[in-house]
Formats: C-alpha cells, structure tokens, sequence
C-alpha cells in the first residue's frame, strides 16, 4: 500500500509540474515626466511580455514602451493613454524570455 501511495503521489507531482514551468522577471526603467502614471507587468507566456499602463492624471499622455529580450532586436510600441484610463502594450520574441526589460517613458500629450 506504501508503494502504490508513493507512485500515485509522484505522478500527481509530476502532473502539475509543466503548469509553473514558466516565469520569468521583468524590469521596468521609467522616464514618467511627472505625470501620474502607474503600470503592471505581466508574464503571459514563455515568450510574450505584456505592461498596462494607467494614467491617474488629468492631462493625457503619449507613452512609448520597449520590450527587450536579450539579445534579440527590441520590440517598441507607441500608445496614448487618456486621462483616466488604461491601456496595454505586448510583445512576442521569437526566442522563450529568460529576463524580460522594459523601458516605459510617458510625456503629456
């Protein structure tokens, strides 16, 4: 009976294992301006980056967003996010991210 609770545990380990294989960390250098802007990152796949970012001021802003990969080419998005509001900007690579970096830098619009 020991036997058999010791494999049937092991193969439960084993089943939930692939569902946290990935995670990886993420660094955001920010340039906001003054402006009242915050973000959240997220790791949405092995190789897809994503940031939200909201703005909590009155003016609306146009905000530039770099995602960088190691050694492959950056990815840059261009989004206006109003006053009040949110929006998000994603990147794939074509390689898994090990660290992703993103360079968020904001001006009023």
């Amino acid at each position: 009976m020991k036997k058999l609770c010791c494999v049937v545990s092991g193969c439960v380990l084993l089943a939930v294992l692939p569902l946290t294989a990935f995670a990886y960390p993420i660094d955001v250098q920010k340039d906001l301006k003054g402006m009242k802007i915050d973000y959240i990152t997220y790791d949405t796949d092995n190789d897809i980056g994503s940031i939200q970012v909201a703005n909590y001021g009155d003016v609306d802003a146009s905000c530039k967003v770099k995602f960088i990969n190691g050694p492959e080419a950056p990815r840059t998005r261009n989004i206006e996010v109003a006053a009040g509001t949110h929006k998000n900007a994603t990147a794939k690579f074509t390689r898994s991210i090990i660290k992703l970096r993103i360079e968020l830098a904001c001006a009023p619009k």
